[in-house]
């Protein structure tokens, strides 16, 4: 059901550093996570964790990631005694009628992502009235007036509780918590997606430039709206 005023109200009126604990209590049974389980992706799990490691968190398993990031998955989640995460993936059938051969990434990025995650994601996304990301608005300039609550149109919500984070604060604080490291990180990977279109990040690039490098392409698709995805 959507989430009523008050709630949205309560949302946006607390301290940006305890939004993320009152989503969690107040809409238990209600809020999903998701998460990469990618570079940054162990500081918003983590505090996760000491709220109430029982928090549904959302995979994107697009069959299409580096072994690396599997196997961080498990370690993270065991690090972390996370206790209900959940591999979102695509539907075999349509694998196999819209990618058969595993090349759909290759000539139309935009299809594969809406294959493997968008349509995946947003289907189960259904069953919730909240879900948190980890964006930042210093990721990338199509992500600098993000907000830390938003509202969606269908009267949902998607809470940022580290949009307003520096990559020096995250780093500062992962250190703090002494959380595994996504072993890529150690070969320049900034921000790690599928592995056929991701790359390491050359010294000076946006920490995003290694996501479908080559293409205008700068979001998988995931955090748009329905109606911002029906003008891409």
């Amino acid at each position: 059901m959507p989430l009523s005023l008050e709630e949205i109200s309560a949302l946006r009126e607390v301290p940006n550093d305890t939004v993320l604990e009152t989503a969690i209590r107040m809409l238990r049974g209600r809020l999903a996570v998701t998460s990469s389980f990618g570079a940054e992706s162990a500081l918003l799990l983590s505090m996760v964790a000491e709220i109430d490691p029982s928090t549904p968190v959302l995979f994107l398993n697009t069959l299409r990631h580096f072994p690396e990031t599997l196997r961080y998955r498990d370690e993270l989640v065991a690090h972390l005694g996370l206790k209900d995460v959940h591999d979102v993936m695509p539907r075999s059938e349509m694998l196999a009628q819209r990618d058969p051969q595993d090349q759909l990434a290759a000539f139309d990025p935009d299809a594969c992502c809406a294959l493997r995650k968008t349509e995946p994601l947003f289907d189960t996304l259904s069953h919730y009235d909240a879900w948190v990301t980890g964006r930042k608005r210093g990721q990338a300039a199509t992500r600098n007036d993000m907000e830390v609550v938003e509202p969606q149109p269908d009267g949902r919500a998607r809470i940022n509780p580290l949009s307003e984070w520096s990559r020096a604060d995250i780093e500062q604080e992962i250190r703090r918590r002494n959380l595994p490291r996504h072993p890529l990180t150690g070969f320049g990977f900034a921000s790690i997606g599928c592995a056929p279109c991701t790359r390491a990040v050359r010294p000076g690039e946006d920490p995003r430039a290694g996501r479908w490098a080559g293409h205008v392409k700068t979001e998988c698709g995931i955090h748009l709206t329905p109606a911002d995805r029906s003008t891409v």
